[in-house]
């Protein structure tokens, strides 16, 4: 549907009771900001989670429903937090609700056009939490059928960003937000069905989770949340900008199976 700030893909088989979340995937402008934008600039934004749903679509055939966000994150990023609280405080750049600059350090704003606290309002209410209220009502949903449900948030990152942390990132991290966000079954099963894949697998460092995972993993009602960051390198070509289709069967196989893992461990809980 035009002008929602999400996309939903809907299961093709029989329903499971996990939701993959792609918040960073989106490439759009709102019309009523576009024109704020340097639009060479935002022709190809730099920092999106490129192809991360595609990656994915297998789930659907699994029974595993997406949501995944239209609008780029420049507009207003749906992982941090809305009161732009840090994630982290260790001190580490971390950007903004509504960056102004890119990873590089990019003015992403024609001069005088940045958002100020009205804008920043008016995007949570028009653009951020329109997706949180989705995410929950499909939870609830699935919750009421399955009396659980694994909300799996999915992202990926550059292997170089030099202005968020100087060394390589690792190829994957999962993180449950200090094993606060999920049943230690679940991240367990995730953790050893990735590490099958021969890359270096971390867990919480250097990401444990974002707002998101943060603000739906509640195991305490049977909602449980994890966030995998991953490589681009790992799905992409080396310049880190064209899928990859070999190196996206790969990842898809791995990810199949750790999806089928996290569902037996689900029947169990």
């Amino acid at each position: 549907m035009k002008n929602l700030p999400y996309s939903i893909i809907q299961p093709k088989s029989q329903r499971v009771p996990i939701l993959i979340s792609v918040p960073h995937c989106g490439v759009q402008f709102p019309d009523e900001i576009k024109d704020y934008y340097n639009q060479e600039l935002i022709a190809a934004p730099d920092d999106t989670d490129w192809f991360v749903h595609q990656l994915y679509d297998f789930a659907s055939d699994m029974g595993i429903t997406i949501i995944h966000a239209n609008y780029s994150r420049w507009v207003i990023d749906l992982n941090r937090d809305p009161d732009s609280q840090p994630l982290y405080d260790d001190g580490r750049i971390i950007t903004a609700l509504t960056p102004t600059t890119t990873f590089a350090g990019e003015n992403i704003y024609l001069e005088g056009k940045e958002p100020d606290q009205a804008e920043v309002d008016r995007r949570l209410e028009a653009y951020y939490w329109p997706y949180y209220h989705r995410v929950q009502a499909l939870l609830d949903d699935l919750k009421s059928e399955f009396g659980k449900v694994l909300f799996w948030d999915s992202h990926s990152i550059r292997q170089f960003v030099p202005t968020i942390r100087k060394e390589k990132f690792p190829d994957l991290i999962l993180g449950d937000n200090g094993q606060n966000s999920a049943d230690k079954k679940l991240s367990n099963a995730a953790l050893i069905e990735l590490s099958e894949s021969g890359l270096q697998v971390n867990h919480n460092t250097p990401f444990k989770g974002g707002h998101l995972t943060r603000y739906f993993g509640k195991p305490e009602r049977n909602q449980h949340g994890l966030q995998l960051e991953m490589t681009k390198i790992n799905y992409m070509d080396d310049s880190e900008m064209k899928y990859n289709e070999p190196r996206a069967d790969k990842m898809r196989t791995m990810l199949k199976s750790t999806f089928s893992s996290l569902l037996n461990v689900m029947d169990s809980l």
